[in-house]
Parts: structure tokens; C-alpha cells; sequence
């Protein structure tokens, strides 16, 4: 049961990894870029915070506390303009970083307390917390680049208007334990 907890959380991340990816895939270098207004984030910035609390959280996680000294978190919100290939090296720098904490991590190790700006958490509730939180900043990233793209969008979950066709077709299989993959699942909840 442990393992398969370990194994859906670094699932669940990669799918949301995905999706981020596959939003960027439709936008412009400046789309990356683009802000609403002096107060909200553009992609670059919600990518860069992304990878600034991947690294702090995720390095030395049984040594060090998960705010690292080194991090500066006010400078994750300032506008960047990094290019796409340097955009996709902070994504990627960060979720390697999760991800290979993630893979060395055994059911030993779940219970054990780890601390984020000194407050005691187990591994299994750290995990949770950023499980919520990654999500949370890729719903943004996929909401910014809908808006970008307008009609041009090419819908990551269950189109508009295909909600009753992809039912039926999931209806007419004999029931059965989904699975996650790596790929992309048209039907996450």
C-alpha cells in the first residue's frame, strides 16, 4: 500500500508536469512572458518560483530545513523574460529535483519528520503539501495559456462539448483499475 502511495504521488506529478509542458508547447516565447497586470504572475515567474521551491524542498530533505538559507523567495516573483530554453531548464531543473528525491525515497521513510521554515512535518505530509501546491501553480500556467490562445487551444482534458462521447466510450469497457502512465490522461479528475 505504501509504495503504491509513493508510486501515484510521482505519477500525479509528472502528469502535472505534462500538462504544464504541453501548455508552453502552444505558447509564443512572449506568451511565456505575458502579464495581466504589475500584480499577477506571468508563466515565467510561476515557473521560476515553481523551481525555486522544488530545489529548497526537495535537496538534503532529511538534513536541511526545506527553506533553504539560499533561497530567495521574493526574487521568484520578479519579472524575468528568461527565452523558452532557459524557461524549460528552471522547469526541468526543479522537477528533477523532486522527482529523484521522490525515487529514493522507501516506506521507511514516510513517517520521519522533516521541516519546512521549522514546522515538523512527515515526509507523507510534506509530499501531500506539495501535491497541493504544484497543482495549484500549473492551473494557472494552463489558465494563462488558454486565455493566451483563445481559440487556437488545444484542450488538455475533455473537450467542450465531448463530455457525453468520451463517457459513452468509457462506459462501453468492462470495468477495471485504472493505471497511471507517463502518457496523457484525458480523464483526470
Amino acid at each position: 500500500m505504501i509504495s503504491d502511495y509513493l508510486e501515484s504521488v510521482t505519477k500525479q506529478f509528472a502528469y502535472y508536469k505534462m500538462l504544464g509542458e504541453k501548455t508552453f508547447a502552444q505558447l509564443t516565447d512572449g506568451q511565456l512572458n505575458w502579464q495581466y497586470n504589475a500584480e499577477s504572475n506571468s508563466i515565467a515567474m510561476i515557473v521560476n518560483h515553481l523551481s525555486g521551491n522544488m530545489i529548497s524542498r526537495w535537496t538534503d530533505i532529511f538534513n536541511t530545513d526545506g527553506e533553504k538559507e539560499w533561497r530567495n523567495r521574493e526574487a521568484e516573483f520578479t519579472a524575468i523574460n528568461p527565452g523558452r530554453e532557459v524557461l524549460l531548464e528552471l522547469w526541468n531543473k526543479g522537477w528533477e529535483c523532486l522527482l529523484n528525491a521522490l525515487e529514493q525515497l522507501t516506506a521507511d521513510d514516510l513517517d520521519k519528520i522533516i521541516y519546512i521554515r521549522n514546522m515538523g512535518h512527515t515526509v507523507a505530509e510534506a509530499i501531500n503539501r506539495q501535491l497541493a501546491h504544484y497543482p495549484y501553480h500549473v492551473g494557472q500556467i494552463v489558465f494563462i495559456g488558454k486565455m493566451l490562445c483563445d481559440e487556437k487551444w488545444s484542450s488538455l482534458s475533455i473537450p467542450k462539448g465531448k463530455s457525453d462521447d468520451y463517457n459513452a466510450d468509457k462506459f462501453a469497457k468492462e470495468k477495471h483499475r485504472e493505471h497511471f502512465t507517463d502518457e496523457f490522461r484525458k480523464d483526470k479528475d
